[in-house]
């Protein structure tokens, strides 16, 4: 097993209809109004950026980001990523009662030479790192659903 390897699925249910989901996650330069973690999106190319992430653990995670599937009737964006985690990410954005469902599924693999070093020991904290981070996600697009758009970063 490569210990430096991982697999997440977050599903966020959402009050909002699909089209106004996929909307604001497809403004991948916005996420930092909404999203703590994401500390900085840098459009590089209508289809390229580097960006900055920072759960609870101490260090920055960066990464180039580029545009693999932008399908709007099919609700889905995929990214292929390059930097401190390759691999790719994906948001999956369906209808689902009076709102929506947005599935992020991501498979990576973490180059960072830190967090490859401590890759056994510290599997269960990267993890809960995670899922940390992806909580605050959704409570920041939540919140920026409801009208609380907020023009910078907000603190979790």
């Amino acid at each position: 097993m490569d210990w430096s390897h991982y697999r997440f699925r977050s599903l966020w249910a959402l009050p909002a209809p699909a089209a106004a989901v996929y909307d604001l996650l497809e403004q991948a330069e916005d996420y930092p109004r909404w999203w703590p973690q994401v500390r900085e999106v840098t459009k590089l190319s209508d289809t390229t950026g580097v960006i900055t992430i920072r759960s609870v653990l101490p260090y920055d995670m960066v990464f180039t980001a580029r545009e693999v599937l932008r399908d709007r009737e099919g609700g889905v964006l995929e990214i292929a990523m390059s930097g401190d985690i390759e691999g790719w990410a994906r948001w999956t954005v369906t209808p689902r009662g009076g709102g929506s469902l947005a599935r992020y599924d991501q498979v990576v693999d973490v180059n960072k030479p830190l967090l490859r070093r401590f890759a056994v020991p510290g599997r269960p904290v990267f993890r809960a790192n995670h899922w940390l981070m992806m909580r605050a996600g959704r409570r920041g697009l939540m919140a920026y659903l409801a009208g609380g758009r907020r023009s910078g970063p907000r603190a979790d």
